[in-house]
């Protein structure tokens, strides 16, 4: 597949031209449990207008009952079977890898125990139960250090480990914590051995979404470039990238092949929208709307392109955009290194 050089454009809103969003959560519908601006609305119209949206996380805590739950008190209504997570993806792998009716040593929240018992496995809380199989998923900031050590007795022991996720880092209220993947580190450092990983970006994770939804034209909504978008670079499905999580500007430039997305958006009101393609090339500048990218010496630049550009009046991601063509043709089958800190100024976007 060969390295996507710009984001695309669409003539048409993305609602119309995919059947079935795939969206994440943490940081894309919401953050610390409060919905992300315009997020509501964004949904609403989205639905109202044809689309399925379908909730895919790789936070294993929450059952898909306490997340239809939640976001339905947002104002979104949702059903459990509108929500996909991790969990249910690691306990599918699991099951297809023990006998039915094993114990599984659970190191994680309630929405692993469901989804175990879901698949006919039956959670144990030791490593002295004679566990099949263990499974790690976030527990939430509480976690107790014991747990993880439940994980590491296992594992040594011979137990196949498997991971619901590897997220290093989780959104919330108050800024970045540690995800799942810190925990995960934590037993890979003390054992030396690798778990299976059923989330986002492993295959597991994209056969459990589509499996549920059924999506002939699904689209991956995501703030994150390691999980979400290379996600559906790995299952070979469009991708929009919101910029309301953990991703920043800087980041966007820099991905490598896999973490490029096919659109970016401010936010979730990127559904409702076309969006602006970007034209040109290396030698004459990439552009996109008001404004043109280039690359020159060790940095790039943002210029008026033929003179009509208004750098105070123009979308400043229609700028990111043209600027993402200019650093991604660069960079090639690599990622780029330019200094984008001057250009990302002049659009608004180095904050």
């Amino acid at each position: 597949m060969n390295p996507r050089t710009r984001p695309e454009g669409s003539g048409r809103t993305l609602n119309e031209a995919y059947d079935t969003a795939l969206l994440d959560l943490d940081g894309v519908v919401y953050a610390g449990g409060e919905a992300i601006d315009h997020a509501v609305d964004s949904l609403s119209a989205a639905r109202d207008d044809g689309m399925r949206l379908a909730y895919v996380t790789n936070n294993a805590l929450r059952t898909p009952d306490s997340v239809a739950e939640h976001l339905t008190r947002l104002g979104v209504p949702a059903e459990p079977a509108d929500v996909i997570t991790s969990a249910q993806a690691v306990a599918r792998l699991i099951a297809e890898s023990v006998p039915d009716g094993s114990r599984v040593l659970v190191v994680g929240g309630e929405g692993l125990v469901v989804a175990l018992r879901e698949r006919g496995l039956v959670p144990v809380e030791s490593a002295d139960d004679d566990p099949a199989a263990v499974v790690q998923g976030y527990g939430g900031p509480g976690m107790a250090w014991e747990r993880l050590a439940e994980v590491g007795y296992a594992v040594a022991r011979g137990v196949p480990w498997f991971a619901s996720n590897t997220d290093l880092t989780i959104p919330s209220g108050r800024g970045i914590a540690p995800g799942n993947g810190a925990a995960v580190q934590v037993v890979r450092m003390v054992t030396g051995a690798e778990p299976k990983v059923a989330g986002k970006p492993q295959p597991p994770m994209h056969r459990e979404t589509i499996l549920r939804t059924g999506a002939r034209r699904p689209l991956v909504v995501g703030d994150r470039l390691d999980t979400d978008i290379e996600g559906a670079h790995a299952g070979e499905v469009d991708s929009l990238l919101v910029m309301t999580g953990v991703t920043t500007p800087a980041g966007l430039l820099a991905a490598p092949p896999e973490h490029r997305p096919t659109y970016v958006a401010a936010d979730l009101r990127g559904l409702l929208t076309g969006h602006a393609g970007v034209e040109g090339d290396a030698d004459s500048g990439f552009r996109c709307g008001s404004w043109t990218a280039r690359a020159a010496d060790d940095a790039l630049v943002l210029d008026d392109g033929d003179g009509d550009g208004d750098e105070n009046g123009g979308d400043p991601y229609d700028g990111l955009r043209a600027l993402c063509a200019a650093a991604w043709t660069a960079a090639g089958d690599g990622s780029c290194e330019l200094d984008a800190g001057k250009a990302l100024e002049r659009l608004g976007l180095d904050g």
